[in-house]
């Protein structure tokens, strides 16, 4: 529940008004103990810390709700003191639409961008000063160690951020979000902790970004205000990518973004950082090169290796030819798909099989992919110029990727090759590729619009072909099934990357890991992006390589890790970043933390009772039936009995609960509705709703 929803009246005392009306609703206290204790008396839910539960007694005056009101929230009041929120948030006005792969665990899955409403989002109200403070320094490190600090990415797939200190130096590698699991209910996005960077943000000299997937870039909005906006370096495509997102937050500041490419070298405090090209499915992707007095620590962010069976292509070898000859003291790399054996598909082979399918495909074919994977879409879209065909380019990201990669000029066709949805009736049915989104079944992607026939302008039918060119994330199995299922009602033919070779993954696999692991030959290794057990096996497969295992190490969220004695060794503190869960939902909401996800559950779970009650100020007395509302719980029309039984309890509880009061005190008549009421209902239904007992005195 929102607390921001609940108005208060500040309570008078009855006899210097004695005609007053006087309403209490839910008070921001009462939102923790608004549960149902047990029947036997001990409670299911308990608040944090001692003294949070302190009703009022019988014959006290009532607690007078903290009331405060928030500098940006307009004229919502908040509720409580100040506190540091670890949750933030934009205007959500109807569910979004998203037209970007589905939440998941690959980067290529967080890729898509979204062209939503502008946010009203409130990371500024956010109080740093009131945070908990660490008990690190925040000056400049006094020793030479470099220290290393993985916030995001080490602990999932996704919100990727890692700081590199050095003296009075510090650098950032990426800025990217995650998306929630059901875990978190009503939350779209989940950022890193930067508690670390705001207390030391007179340092930070930059940020490096390695390419533009979401996981990269998505944090982007919520963080840079908060540690000063300092200056954004990274290439072109990823410049416009986060131009692009940022639009979406009119009201904070312009970036500073400062377009590099890979022959370029930046001096970044007393350091200097260079960069390489990497091969990722978006254009555009690099690795960062920070130069240290004992090395080079590299962080090679989402790469695979360009190949043919295996034959590593002339340009990638040159590049890392180049790297194999330099003192290379630390690499951070990808871990994604490095527990998979072997080497990824190329995507040169997969380009051969696209075009044979184009080519062969009797009937219209409609292709449907990340919007991130440009690469590919450029590849189809060229094609279908060379042998005659029309493309129909269809889903909102999609749209917008095909529009960025003509602007930069990465897309170079005829303008006579796209077509409008509306046009497809004018050529033969074999002469129409469609590119969409919609592979892993977003509920109002383009392709699954078209699969249950809610599309406005295309339809599919017999003698299509649907292509889905990516893999299937890890969780959207479901979707994906259901989305056949409809596709396969309507007589069109399936192709998935198991039944051809139609997909390939933007991440190494082991063997090409291992290759370029040896090229690099670092003296200190730490994997990242992914989970622990994949962190674990590339740190084994980079110790195959020869990294000895005192040198590698598999990072946590928030550790502190240094290379002492000139870099000598590898040291992990025992100090600790925050690294907190930070979300990001549709709310505009602050001051919301755990407390409100758990409130989210039990109303999901078991829904509200909701109780409001008339009393007399002078006598106590009721003076009409309490009104009961539920949500969530029982079908009010068919559980009439129950109804009667709970208004009978409410007032029997009130009459007990006021007797010799005076004045009455409405936290007590609520605590007791509360008590008696939630025994009921857990005796009738087995559940725990939430309780929300209002009080009006006349």
């Amino acid at each position: 529940m929102n607390e921001d929803n609940k108005q208060h009246t500040q309570p008078t005392s009855p006899s210097s008004q004695p005609n007053a009306t006087r309403t209490f609703s839910a008070s921001p206290d009462d939102l923790d103990r608004m549960k149902p204790r047990h029947p036997a008396g001990r409670g299911y839910y308990q608040r944090r810390g001692a003294g949070q539960q302190s009703p009022a007694t019988p014959g006290g005056a009532p607690r007078a709700p903290h009331h405060t009101r928030s500098p940006h929230s307009g004229n919502r009041p908040a509720y409580g003191p100040a506190r540091t929120s670890t949750h933030l948030g934009g205007r959500r006005d109807r569910p979004p639409v998203p037209d970007y792969a589905a939440r998941g665990t690959q980067a290529a899955g967080a890729a898509e961008h979204i062209t939503r409403r502008p946010h009203r989002h409130i990371t500024e109200q956010i109080d740093d000063t009131v945070k908990k403070k660490s008990t690190l320094p925040t000056g400049p490190l006094t020793t030479d160690n470099i220290r290393i600090i993985p916030l995001g990415g080490v602990e999932e797939v996704g919100k990727n951020m890692t700081v590199l200190e050095y003296k009075d130096d510090i650098i950032i590698i990426d800025a990217g979000f995650s998306f929630p699991g059901e875990e978190v209910p009503g939350v779209d996005y989940i950022i890193p902790d930067i508690t670390y960077l705001v207390e030391r943000k007179e340092r930070i000299r930059g940020i490096f970004v390695t390419h533009g997937h979401l996981d990269h870039i998505g944090g982007i909005p919520y963080i840079m205000d908060r540690i000063g906006n300092p200056p954004i370096y990274t290439r072109m495509m990823t410049s416009v990518l986060i131009k692009k997102r940022q639009s979406e937050f009119p009201h904070l500041p312009a970036l500073n973004i400062n377009v590099i490419e890979t022959n370029s070298s930046v001096k970044a405090g007393n350091m200097t950082v260079r960069f390489f090209n990497v091969t990722h499915t978006v254009p555009d992707a690099m690795g960062i090169i920070i130069e240290t007095p004992y090395g080079n620590c590299i962080f090679a962010g989402d790469l695979k290796v360009d190949h043919i069976d295996q034959k590593v292509l002339p340009e990638e070898q040159a590049v890392y030819d180049a790297l194999s000859k330099e003192n290379n003291l630390f690499m951070m790399s990808d871990s994604t798909n490095t527990w998979r054996p072997g080497w990824s598909h190329s995507e040169h082979t997969i380009q051969d099989n696209l075009k044979e399918i184009i080519k062969n495909t009797p009937g219209r074919l409609i292709m449907a992919t990340f919007a991130s994977l440009l690469v590919r879409v450029i590849f189809v879209i060229k094609t279908c110029e060379e042998i005659g065909k029309k493309v129909v380019i269809d889903g909102r990201g999609m749209i917008n990727s095909v529009d960025i990669a003509k602007e930069l000029g990465i897309l170079k066709a005829d303008s006579k090759v796209f077509i409008q949805p509306e046009e497809m009736e004018q050529y033969p049915p074999n002469k129409v590729v469609v590119i969409a989104t919609g592979a892993q079944g977003d509920e109002y992607s383009a392709l699954m619009r078209m699969s249950n026939k809610t599309h406005r302008k295309i339809k599919i039918g017999k003698g299509d072909v649907v292509m889905l060119s990516s893999s299937i994330i890890p969780g959207n199995e479901r979707r994906i099934q259901t989305l056949k299922d409809n596709i396969s009602r309507q007589g069109s033919r399936i192709l998935d990357y198991r039944l051809a070779e139609i997909h390939s993954s933007g991440h190494a696999n082991a063997d090409e890991a291992a290759w370029v692991y040896r090229m690099v030959h670092p003296r200190f290794f730490m994997p990242c992006h992914a989970g622990h057990f994949m962190l674990r096996m590339n740190a084994e497969l980079a110790q195959s390589t020869g990294i000895p295992e005192e040198n590698t190490v598999i990072p946590d969220n928030g550790m502190i890790i240094e290379l002492q004695d000139k870099a000598q060794k590898l040291v992990i503190l025992k100090e600790r970043a925050a690294s907190e869960i930070v979300m990001v939902d549709g709310l505009g909401t602050g001051g919301v933390n755990e407390v409100v996800i758990r409130d989210r559950k039990t109303l999901a779970e078991d829904g509200v009772f909701m109780i409001v009650v008339v009393i007399d100020a002078k006598s106590g007395k009721m003076l009409r039936s309490p009104d009961i509302v539920s949500r969530g719980l029982v079908y009010l029309k068919e559980s009439q009995e129950l109804l009667r039984q709970a208004r009978l309890l409410v007032r029997k509880s009130v009459e007990q609960s006021v007797a010799g009061m005076r004045p009455i005190s409405p936290d007590y008549v609520k605590n007791a509705i509360r008590e008696s009421i939630g025994k009921y209902l857990f005796q009738q239904t087995h559940k725990r709703p939430v309780i929300l007992p209002v009080v009006i005195e006349v």
